[in-house]
């Protein structure tokens, strides 16, 4: 476009800047004589010149706008073709569902038919049975006075005389069937009652046995030094007192209240724990949190020997749960609750190690709840874990100090109830959340509890909760 409006500028400009080539002389025409060539001013060139450019450039410009629309248009075009393929695609499927809706509705309409049929037998149906029932409650009455006709006499037959005579027999079948009820709920209630004195007859029975097996493992008095000076002599005499090994022993002494007692185990120093006492038997217990005041991020020394207050939050001490145990049957307890208060309890059979084997916790069995595998059963026991003595089973990390406390870690996810104590909401932070109180398979690996407690008690206990 360019190149033809500069070729049309350029013949336009040679055009006019050329004149007639002859020219009359005198007004008059002169034969065999050659005219004189004329030009237009230079000037006037210029201005017809410089008006082409104009309307050049104008013409340009138009066309370039008109591309512009076109091309605006033609987008518009593509929308608009796409805009009425989706309608007719939308259409078409009002369409569809259009058929489907009367199809629907005949179908509707004929269940509607449908039902105001069975309506209507159903109405019949119910006044057949109201008159059935009329009829029946005629023979119920007619059958109530007879039975009362016949059972105007008073008193009870005597069976051993065969005074029977004054009674009708429908009195009689009465009389006997009413007693042989009560002869039979009688038996059942004293079914019942020798039922509950067994079972707790079988309980003190285990509780006996393992009294006398403690009895057997240990001497009959514990002597206990109490020096008193005559004549330069030291004498020693025998008490008859012997301190109980564990809290259950002390219910079993008769002891119905929980609080602090003081214990010896057997072989073992004496020492002061927290003894709850329930309806089965005494439990010691080994941990208690509930409100942060004590903070259990300790090291493997403190969680040996214990700390805290027994009226409060605290640990026991992984020397003092070992006297205890002795690598016997004992159960864990485990009870939690959270924010809203909601609790729940779960139990092991367990055994502890000693100190050679870093107080290895070993779980005898579990159910297939989800909620007992938070804490892993390993056969060569759960070895305890501090952050300066790493005993856990993630090669990789340990898990005390990743988290918090002193904990039997598998690994660093499933179970820390030994955590930071958090109060609800917990941390926005992850890495945080991570060292809180928790138990994965109740209320997951960030949940922060708001009460744990830890007791044991002998294998015999049974749990009636």
């Amino acid at each position: 476009m360019k190149t033809t409006l500069a070729t049309l500028t350029h013949c336009l400009v040679i055009l006019m800047a050329t004149g007639n080539p002859f020219e009359r002389r005198g007004g008059s025409a002169t034969s065999g004589k050659e005219k004189k060539m004329q030009y237009a001013a230079w000037d006037d060139v210029n201005v017809i010149a410089h008006g082409l450019l104009q309307l050049g450039q104008g013409l340009k410009e138009h066309v370039d706008k008109t591309k512009g629309q076109m091309r605006d248009i033609t987008a518009k075009l593509k929308v608009f073709n796409g805009t009425a393929a989706d309608l007719g695609k939308e259409s078409q499927r009002l369409q569809e569902e259009g058929e489907v809706l009367k199809a629907k509705a005949r179908g509707l309409e004929d269940r509607e038919v449908q039902v105001l049929n069975e309506t209507a037998e159903l109405r019949e149906k119910t006044a057949e049975m109201q008159q059935e029932r009329k009829r029946v409650d005629e023979r119920m009455n007619k059958l109530e006075e007879k039975m009362d006709d016949m059972l105007q006499g008073e008193g009870l037959p005597d069976m051993n005389m065969g005074n029977t005579g004054n009674y009708s027999d429908a009195r009689i079948i009465q009389w006997m069937l009413e007693a042989q009820n009560k002869r039979i709920d009688d038996l059942v209630n004293r079914i019942q009652l020798q039922q509950d004195k067994l079972e707790k007859q079988n309980v003190r029975i285990r509780t006996l046995q393992h009294q006398i097996q403690l009895k057997k493992e240990r001497p009959a008095f514990r002597r206990k030094p109490e020096e008193t000076v005559q004549n330069g002599s030291i004498e020693q005499r025998d008490s008859p007192i012997e301190m109980a090994s564990d809290c259950h022993e002390l219910f079993l002494r008769g002891e119905p209240a929980s609080g602090v007692y003081t214990i010896q185990p057997l072989n073992s120093q004496s020492f002061e724990v927290f003894c709850e006492m329930t309806t089965e038997g005494g439990w010691t217990v080994i941990q208690r949190r509930q409100d942060g005041s004590v903070d259990f991020d300790q090291l493997w020394q403190a969680y040996q020997s214990g700390f805290g207050s027994l009226n409060g939050e605290f640990w026991l001490g992984l020397d003092k749960m070992s006297a205890v145990v002795k690598d016997t049957d004992y159960i864990l307890k485990v009870k939690f609750s959270d924010w809203r208060d909601d609790s729940e309890s779960i139990q092991y059979p367990i055994r502890l190690g000693g100190e050679e084997s870093h107080y290895a916790l070993h779980i005898q069995e579990t159910s297939n709840g989800n909620l007992e595998s938070a804490l892993a059963t390993e056969a060569s026991g759960l070895p305890f874990s501090t952050r300066d003595q790493d005993n856990d089973q993630k090669s990789d990390t340990n898990c005390a100090k990743h988290l918090s406390g002193g904990w039997w870690f598998s690994n660093c996810g499933r179970s820390n109830l030994n955590g930071r104590y958090f109060m609800s909401p917990p941390p926005k932070q992850r890495h945080q959340r991570k060292q809180g109180v928790f138990w994965k398979t109740w209320r997951g690996h960030y949940y922060p509890l708001k009460t744990t407690v830890m007791m044991i008690a002998p294998a015999v206990i049974e749990n009636k909760s």
